[in-house]
């Protein structure tokens, strides 16, 4: 992920099949240190500038933003391979998720990248029917396999995301593999549109509308106990981490807010900045990560862009459920 806005969408393939109990993969090497960290902002008298990225551009920004084929559609692409080598799990149960990313031309594990937002690889798993979400920082063995601990509350189709830019490369790379989870399986309906998410005894407010076309901006702004939140905390190198997901095929961007600690002009709360435009006509969820107290909360919603350049709530209300 850039230090400027950062915007992945992308669509899923066909769900992962589920039924009995399954085994997981191998065990791994030690922990190597990770690559040095590479910014690349653009700067404009010494203030950051954030602007989308488009699908195949020359620059170094996330492949999937814009109208052409999206990322995270293969698992297979511009030379890599993400190889998940835990393709099934059970349901309530902490197991190891494993995998590699290998370069096709070598058949080699990758083992060196480049840092974005702190980390030299993002790892986010959806349940398809959005109500469960992880973001996960998965750690790299000496021969470049990843491994995280994961425990997913209910049993169904998941996808695997793993959004990273190799060492030497111009352009990061989201790259997604189907999951199954094992267990008794209940679908859920997405939940319906409300402005404020209620999470630890936190209210996030949702500010702005998702919108097509050019975009626009999303403020999201922390209270707790119904006072504003002034004191956040720098979580991936920003005070809040936005993903939002389409309904239906699972359509992915990532959003990093207007302002970076640090910078002199972005405040700590209770407002946090985004820029975001979808990809598409469609509702969408949103997952924002803060950090307070020294721990990360997740805060969800249900949106809807519509294809004219607006966007708003989603028309159906439902009771939001709450829970990472």
């Amino acid at each position: 992920m850039n230090t400027g806005l950062k915007i992945t969408a992308f669509a899923a393939a066909v769900a992962a099949t589920f039924g009995g109990a399954y085994g997981v993969g191998r065990g791994i090497d030690p922990v190597t240190a990770e690559a040095p960290a590479a910014g690349h902002a653009e700067h404009d008298g010494g203030r950051e500038k954030k602007h989308p990225e488009s699908v195949g551009n020359d620059g170094d920004g996330h492949a999937g933003h814009g109208a052409s084929e999206p990322g995270g559609l293969k698992i297979s692409d511009r030379g890599y391979t993400l190889d998940l080598r835990s393709t099934r799990v059970d349901a309530g149960k902490e197991q190891r998720l494993r995998f590699a990313v290998v370069e096709d031309a070598t058949g080699r594990n990758v083992t060196a990248y480049e840092k974005e937002h702190d980390k030299e690889l993002h790892l986010i798993v959806a349940s398809r029917d959005l109500t469960t979400y992880r973001h996960l920082h998965p750690v790299r063995a000496a021969d470049g396999t990843w491994s995280t601990p994961v425990r997913l509350p209910e049993a169904g189709g998941y996808r695997v995301f793993a959004d990273f830019r190799p060492a030497g490369t111009r352009e990061a790379l989201t790259l997604g593999a189907d999951l199954g989870v094992a267990g008794p399986y209940a679908p859920k309906d997405l939940p319906g549109h409300r402005a404020t998410a209620k999470v630890d005894g936190y209210d996030v407010t949702l500010k702005g509308a998702l919108r097509t076309g050019a975009g626009g901006d999303l403020t999201l702004d922390v209270a707790r106990n119904g006072r504003p939140v002034t004191d956040l905390q720098p979580y991936l190198g920003a005070y809040g981490h936005l993903v939002a997901l389409r309904a239906g095929d699972l359509a992915y961007l990532h959003v990093h807010p207007n302002g970076t600690p640090g910078d002199g002009r972005t405040k700590a709360g209770p407002g946090i900045s985004f820029a975001a435009a979808a990809p598409s006509a469609g509702t969408y969820r949103l997952f924002l990560d803060f950090k307070h107290r020294g721990e990360v909360r997740t805060a969800e919603f249900t949106v809807h862009a519509d294809g004219e350049g607006h966007g708003g709530p989603d028309p159906e209300e439902r009771t939001t459920p709450h829970g990472h």
